[in-house]
């Protein structure tokens, strides 16, 4: 058995770099391996394998895993288990001089993982028992609390584990740090951030100095230097030489990549680790020349995971069959619009040509106004880049483009007459919708290939057709008020206009939330049904299911599911599933429904907003007066007539998806009928054409298998961004230039985790005790790896030291929560308790 591998003997090393067996070795011996055959200066070295950790450490950590053992056991079992005589040998016989002793396990420096500092280092270490002491605790550092709660985080059993350590000499550093091939806080792919300390890198990495930081563009100039604590140590000439050699690493290995480098007394420099930056999102195919600008549907719909890849699919055909409404040439409604694309397991649209177009440019974000002010706010600092000028020649296109689709939906005699007859309107389109879902719910079944072309023929044609009606009657309400707003220009206080669009009438989501409330009320009054919901979810659904639940909840819920049981949580992913199939959340919904002070319910809420916003309309006409009041009177009641029927196009959108998937299920029955997936649920992994296949003889299984480990991957992802340019850059990472000055109170640090997040501040000096409560701030001096199960609560974190690079940052980024770092005076200025705003974008932290 192979306990030892040399780093740099010949053949070997080519088996090692190639990873043929990555079980062998882990992660970060099997990078290094690459760099060493790709000529890349590696210091050199020796890997004690699996094979070695296996031997030691399976026969008292199986046992204790199996009967739920705390991390603290485990350590100490692996850290006092007997070392063979012959593998103790091979170890002690790896020690030359001074070496470091690094973990390589086999969940670590992954593409979608990197387990930064998860497990221990030791460096400086000397003689044959020093070394095997280390190599020993590095093993027992694969059951740090730390690194055990990160493989929780990303959903890796501890059974499949193992580590491989790396026994390399020692660099004598003169200067050392980290590097990122692309910009980690902005996403930017053409930039190499570096981090630099002198001596030795770990103290950069570990967070306890405040390094000199640097960030290259991709031409090899420095735009942005930042001395830090320790002065400059690294000139322009070796900042370009170091972010060159990146480069050619992150091409080898193909992406972006962190590396840990060295610089030693002779001025040569060494690599000591190289793995995957993993919270970079991916990059959309590139379908169309120069920098583009993506917005994520996923986010503008509130839908942050990943949708199935029948969820993907369907977007696609409902996209393809719009854009050939407005003329564009889509040769297969089933590729999607072609602006339309998937990244990460969300769609993406890009709209930089209707932000370049001249209209576009004005109309687009004055929807997300309405929509998601924050896409909004992002956008009009993208569209301010000279690189996204407006386009000449692209007004009259577009505009016959939209007359287009004006003319085939009788837009303007629709948004006219709406005006004119509010309720009329309103009615006419109720019904048009309750058409379609009779229409659809009276559909008989068809043989499998026959379902898959009617739920793409249902997706192609059924939404345009309603939601085209739909759609000018709920604008012709936002026409309504921006006229009002006109005429109000000068004359309504801030926050007035707003107040009228509160408790808008003929809100289909509103009027659902309603009737739940309403059920809620008679479940209270009925003791069986009370008692049955207050209780655990398990034994209500169960009841419901068998048929024993009290008749005021079992035929309650039976009339709402028949209105709303289409809808459900990610509703807009056609892979989903409908409260129908799976009422649990309305369940808990309604407990907590029960338990809601009466003074605070949701009809008397939302009653009481109606009346204020009927009453501040009626006051603002009266402000005006005259002729002018009428018409800002007749104008607001228009608005509040016809604006909630905004969630009617959503509304439609999900009962075509519900009959689609009704479709796409029963596909899902033939198929595991005849084995070729393993059970009917599975076919919301599968394209249409992935069912077709199946249908005629393929095994679907392996490819379901990959497709949902792709989804589940996807679905810990913690940060997606809002928008996003097709170089990486996230533009609302981005520091804003319009941000004001700084406040009197607040601190200033270093970006490292894009986002911004409030709440008390919780100082800690030592997180071996620290209590840190759901969405408290974490402030500290500093932090090493230790720390980081503290961030799994944390809303935000606070450093005083460490760059943007530390281990503290990297975690912070992979967890999704916004950081700022390298903030003199942190710990002292900051008190717990204090309500804190922590701006990961700009680097501000604001005492409230």
């Amino acid at each position: 058995m192979t306990h030892t591998l040399p780093l740099t003997d010949g053949p070997r090393t080519l088996d090692l770099a190639a990873a043929a067996d990555p079980a062998l070795v882990g992660g970060k011996a099997a990078s290094l391996g690459r760099l060493i055959r790709a000529g890349f200066p590696v210091p050199p070295g020796s890997c004690v394998t699996t094979v070695a950790y296996r031997a030691v450490a399976d026969p008292v950590a199986r046992p204790l895993l199996d009967a739920g053992a705390a991390p603290a056991d485990l350590r100490a079992a692996v850290r006092s288990a007997p070392v063979p005589a012959v593998l103790a040998a091979a170890i002690r016989a790896l020690a030359d001089g001074p070496v470091a002793v690094r973990s390589s396990a086999t969940a670590e420096d992954l593409p979608d993982g990197s387990f930064a500092g998860q497990q221990d280092t030791f460096l400086d270490v000397e003689g044959p028992d020093a070394l095997l002491d280390a190599v020993r605790r590095c093993w027992a550092s694969l059951w740090t609390d730390r690194a055990v709660a990160y493989r929780a985080a990303n959903g890796i059993d501890d059974r499949t584990v193992a580590l491989a350590v790396v026994v390399q000499r020692m660099v004598p550093a003169a200067a050392a740090g980290v590097l990122f091939t692309a910009n980690p806080v902005t996403g930017r792919r053409g930039e190499t951030v570096i981090d630099a300390a002198p001596g030795l890198g770990e103290a950069v990495v570990s967070g306890t100095v405040d390094p000199e930081h640097l960030v290259l563009d991709a031409g090899g100039r420095v735009v942005e230097r930042r001395a830090g604590g320790v002065g400059p140590c690294l000139s322009d000439d070796r900042a370009r030489e170091l972010a060159a050699l990146g480069r050619r690493v992150a091409e080898q290995h193909g992406g972006p990549q962190d590396l840990e480098w060295a610089v030693d007394g002779t001025d040569r420099v060494w690599l000591v680790q190289a793995r995957p930056v993993t919270t970079l999102y991916p990059l959309p195919e590139p379908r169309a020349p120069g920098l583009r600008i993506y917005l994520n549907v996923n986010v503008a719909q509130g839908v942050l995971g990943p949708l199935t890849t029948a969820g993907q699919g369907a977007f696609r055909v409902l996209t393809g069959s719009i854009a050939r409404l407005f003329g564009v040439p889509v040769p297969d409604v089933r590729a999607g619009a072609p602006v339309l694309t998937v990244a990460g397991e969300r769609l993406l649209v890009d709209v930089t040509g209707a932000l370049r177009h001249p209209v576009g440019r004005i109309v687009i974000p004055r929807l997300f106004d309405v929509m998601e002010a924050r896409s909004a706010a992002v956008l009009r600092r993208v569209v301010a880049d000279p690189a996204f000028a407006v386009l000449p020649g692209r007004r009259f296109r577009f505009a016959r483009a939209l007359a287009r689709v004006f003319r085939r939906f009788r837009v303007p005699p629709r948004l006219v007459l709406a005006l004119l007859a509010p309720d009329r309107a309103r009615r006419a389109v109720v019904a048009a919708v309750g058409d379609l879902r009779d229409r659809l719910d009276d559909r008989g079944p068809l043989p499998p290939r026959a379902r898959l072309d009617r739920l793409e023929a249902t997706l192609a044609q059924e939404m345009p057709a309603v939601a085209g009606r739909a759609f000018p009657v709920a604008a012709a309400g936002f026409v309504a008020f921006g006229l009002a707003a006109a005429l109000l220009r000068g004359r309504a206080r801030p926050g007035e206009l707003s107040t009228v669009l509160r408790g808008l009438p003929h809100n289909v989501t509103t009027e659902m939330d309603l009737a739940l409330w309403a059920l809620a009320g008679r479940i209270a009054a009925d003791p069986p049904s009370r008692a049955l919901v207050g209780g655990p979810v398990e034994a209500a659904r169960a009841a419901l299911a068998a048929g024993t639940a009290p008749a005021v909840l079992a035929d309650g819920l039976r009339e709402f599911l028949g209105r709303y049981g289409h809808r459900g949580i990610a509703e807009i992913d056609l892979g989903v599933p409908r409260w129908r199939e799976d009422p649990s959340y309305l369940l808990g919904v309604l407990a907590g429904y029960l338990r809601v002070d009466p003074a605070r319910s949701p009809d008397r809420v939302f009653a009481a907003a109606a009346t204020e916003a009927e009453q501040t309309a009626a006051a603002l006409a009266a402000r005006v007066g005259g002729l002018r009041g009428r018409v800002v009177r007749l104008l607001l009641g228009r608005a509040r007539a016809l604006a909630g029927l905004r969630e009617l196009p959503k509304f439609t959108l999900v009962t075509v998806l519900d009959a689609a998937r009704a479709d796409l299920l029963a596909v899902g029955e033939a198929l595991a009928a005849e084995g070729r997936i393993a059970a009917a649920g599975d076919v919301v992994h599968l394209t249409a054409d992935d069912c077709r296949a199946g249908l005629a003889g393929a095994d679907l299984r392996a490819l379901v298998a990959t497709r949902r480990a792709v989804h589940d991957r996807e679905r810990r992802r913690r940060h997606v961004p809002r928008i996003l340019l097709s170089d990486g850059t996230e533009p609302e990472a981005l520091p804003d230039p319009a941000a004001p000055p700084a406040v009197p109170g607040e601190l200033r640090g270093t970006p490292a985790s894009a986002g911004v997040a409030e709440g008390p501040a919780r100082v800690v000096l030592d997180p071996a005790d620290a209590r840190l409560e759901p969405g408290e701030i974490l402030v500290c001096p500093s932090t090493d790896p230790g720390w980081t199960p503290l961030f799994l609560t944390a809303a935000g974190l606070v450093m005083e030291m460490g760059g943007a690079n530390s281990h503290g940052a990297v975690v912070a980024r992979e967890y999704g929560i916004p950081a700022v770092v390298g903030v003199p005076g942190a710990v002292a200025r900051i008190r717990t308790g204090e309500q804190v705003v922590v701006d990961g974008t700009a680097g501000r932290v604001l005492p409230l």
